[in-house]
């Protein structure tokens, strides 16, 4: 009997033998999956290292500047300064003309008491080449000698006053040869007046131009409205008195000249009051 109940327990037990070493011999399914729970427990601790390494402070886009436009002051136009010069009148070497008058005399000197060179009709042609300082008088080319014009009686193609200045300096009155220039005396300024006094010389017979000549010639130039003019005065008597305000930026002066047919003698210097 008990033969027997050992062989009833006996497979038994031997099924829960092989059932036990089957059971040890079977793989667990815990390692099979642990690997791919690891790796998002790799990648969040990686995710996580990586926010701490990373700034905590929350970055901030730079502003965009927007483009600027170029600034050009407007500058205010320039005004005349006390110091600055004023501008000169750019010359020229010469200008045409043609006479309006009907007759017109050209002289030796620019005024109408000196010595008669030519005379010119109407609508005749000239060509000016210079001016006295100051005056109305032009200086004419192309003739045997250069003579003298009052541009009043004349047309002019252009500004007269870009014509050089040439008297004094470029051009000279034609010379007396038989007569010593005068000698200035005197020279007095009474309030404004300026009276001058020379020697006397004696035109002999038949050296007179015309029976109409005056034969001393006086040029000054004189201060007038804050400018200085020329003049060319004439007598028959060694005095002459004119008017010279003063107050000019540049000096007044004079000469005295006796004229007869031939020429001009001096000038005597006026020695200014």
């Amino acid at each position: 009997m008990e033969k027997d109940l050992i062989m009833k327990i006996h497979p038994v037990l031997t099924l829960t033998l092989v059932l036990i070493l089957a059971a040890c011999n079977v793989p667990s399914s815990a390692p099979t999956n642990a690997p791919a729970e690891a790796a998002p427990a790799v990648e969040a601790a990686t995710a996580t290292a990586l926010e701490v390494a990373a700034p905590t402070e929350t970055a901030v886009p730079p502003t965009p500047i927007p483009p600027t436009e170029t600034f050009t002051p407007t500058l205010p136009p320039p005004t005349a300064s006390s110091t600055s010069t004023p501008t000169e009148i750019p010359t020229v070497d010469s200008l045409k003309a043609v006479v309006t008058a009907d007759t017109l005399s050209c002289r030796y000197g620019p005024g109408a008491e000196y010595l008669y060179f030519y005379g010119f009709r109407k609508d005749f042609k000239l060509t000016l080449i210079g001016r006295a300082h100051a005056s109305n008088w032009v200086m004419v080319d192309g003739l045997e000698h250069k003579c003298w014009v009052n541009q009043k009686f004349i047309s002019v193609e252009g500004d007269p006053q870009t014509l050089r200045v040439t008297y004094p300096g470029e051009y000279e009155l034609p010379e007396s040869p038989y007569y010593a220039p005068p000698a200035v005396l005197s020279a007095e300024n009474n309030g404004g007046t300026i009276t001058v006094k020379w020697t006397d010389v004696e035109l002999r017979a038949g050296d007179e131009e015309d029976a109409d000549m005056f034969i001393y010639i006086i040029e000054v130039w004189r201060c007038e409205g804050g400018q200085i003019v020329f003049e060319a005065l004439a007598s028959n008597y060694p005095e002459v008195s004119f008017v010279d305000e003063g107050g000019c930026a540049e000096p007044s002066h004079g000469r005295v000249f006796f004229q007869e047919k031939h020429g001009f003698a001096g000038p005597a210097e006026i020695p200014w009051p």
